[in-house]
């Protein structure tokens, strides 16, 4: 009792020890890493700090954690891939059912059924959002969502080798296409921008018989919204795909991607639902057209009748080597973000067609309002073409000292956009429905302050 007092974490007794030891074989526990090589194994004893009782690990957590600022304390103005979002109250307490919270990836899917339908109904969101035939239930997240994509088209476009992304798409996007082209070994080009979107004549210098497939997003990562039908109909020529990375909220207003030509859409259901935390985790999705259906990764749960005649859900399509005979399959990816595909449907489903689009106007509405408000006092905007809730501002200071500064008033400011503009101090801003407009002038008079605008 004693031993297991001191050891709160650690309740194994020697003697427990010993015996699991025992039936193994073996004499003690550095016989179970004999296989690594003894040059990279540590002699020395670690260099932790002293074990904590349960009181005092809680009271150090909560310093550590009171260090930290969060969207429920001071007003954010930061995007650039995760967004300060209104979540619905309802969502917390359903994700949490121990039936939804505690399932895993539906192996036996059938006796599963709750959690097929939640799928089910998800895609059937997904798929009305972006105007695509078919959805999967689920990737890791939207960049992930991208680099499947991009193996998809070089799988199914006939001798092509090579992926075009645009720099208007998110660098972690970017990098890790990158990654996975490294692996699968196609070549990635970046296509230029020209001020705030897609240079359209070095897309169309760079398309050529080796391109799989052309990846642009939608609103892109400055917040500016690409022309998805031009850039569709400059490559009419060619056999490459169009993918499009698209945030959902925005398609409350936006035109679908389905309807403007893109053979694939993907993204990141983040702003439904699914908080703020580190940036991660989040949920991917992944829609297409019929014609790809059977080359599409992770799965599709579809719906159909009982011998009863009752309504059910299936597991329909897995392209993975676990399910398919190893050689027929298209993608080894394996684990969905389901919690969070659930929590995004119940966040859709409680907003409802109208509040959905609502809430992407107010996006608009604020965006803009923020925007007007830091030309009026002599900023310069970097945006030419219409943008959706972020846009770009050019700064007289270092982003990371403005940033400081800002968090010292009580708020927290924008991205350093510099890379992707290739304009020193450019500042990334974003406003969403939860910015109120006396949040919104504090904010601009703070940044004056700091920027040393009058």
């Amino acid at each position: 009792m004693n031993y297991l007092k001191k050891f709160r974490y650690l309740p194994h007794t020697e003697e427990d020890r010993k015996k699991m030891l025992d039936t193994i074989g073996v004499t003690s526990v550095d016989e179970l890493y004999e296989d690594v090589p003894q040059a990279v194994r540590t002699k020395e004893v670690m260099n932790l700090p002293k074990e904590l009782s349960e009181l005092e690990l809680l009271k150090h957590t909560r310093q550590l954690a009171g260090k930290n600022t969060n969207a429920t304390q001071v007003p954010y103005f930061i995007g650039a891939g995760t967004y300060d979002h209104y979540i619905p109250s309802i969502v917390q307490p359903i994700i949490s059912r121990q039936e939804f919270l505690t399932a895993y990836v539906p192996y036996q899917p059938e006796i599963s059924q709750g959690e097929l339908q939640a799928l089910f109904e998800w895609q059937s969101m997904i798929c009305e959002l972006t105007q695509m035939e078919v959805s999967n239930c689920g990737m890791y997240d939207g960049y992930n969502a991208i680099a499947e994509a991009a193996n998809l088209a070089i799988g199914s476009v006939r001798k092509s080798s090579k992926i075009l992304i645009s720099k208007g798409v998110n660098p972690q996007g970017i990098d890790t296409l990158k990654t996975y082209g490294f692996g699968k070994e196609y070549d990635i080009e970046e296509i230029s921008l020209n001020n705030d979107t897609t240079d359209i004549n070095q897309l169309k210098e760079q398309l050529d018989d080796s391109v799989a497939a052309v990846i642009i997003q939608y609103p892109n990562f400055l917040g500016s919204i690409e022309d998805l039908k031009e850039i569709k109909e400059t490559m009419s020529h060619t056999k490459a795909l169009l993918i499009v990375s698209a945030n959902p909220l925005a398609l409350g207003v936006l035109e679908a991607p389905g309807n403007l030509g893109a053979d694939i859409v993907v993204g990141d259901v983040q702003p439904f639902g699914v908080p703020m935390s580190y940036g991660g985790p989040h949920c991917g999705y992944f829609a297409t057209t019929k014609k790809l259906m059977r080359k599409i990764p992770s799965r599709i749960v579809g719906q159909t009748n009982d011998e009863n005649g009752q309504r059910g859900f299936v597991m329909t399509l897995a392209t993975r080597e676990q399910h398919i005979r190893r050689e027929k399959a298209t993608s080894n990816y394996s684990s969905n973000q389901a919690l969070y595909a659930l929590a995004s449907a119940i966040a859709m489903s409680a907003l409802g067609r109208e509040g959905i689009v609502e809430m992407a106007r107010q996006n608009i509405n604020k965006s803009h309002y923020l925007k007007a408000q830091l030309e009026a006092k002599g900023f310069k905007v970097l945006n030419k073409s219409p943008f959706f809730n972020e846009f770009v501002v050019q700064l007289e200071q270092s982003v990371k000292e403005v940033n400081i500064a800002l968090h010292q008033k009580g708020f927290i400011g924008g991205y350093d956009a510099s890379d992707s503009t290739g304009v020193v101090n450019s500042y990334l801003l974003c406003a969403t429905e939860k910015r109120t407009k006396e949040e919104i002038d504090a904010f601009v008079s703070s940044l004056v302050e700091v920027n040393g605008h009058a």
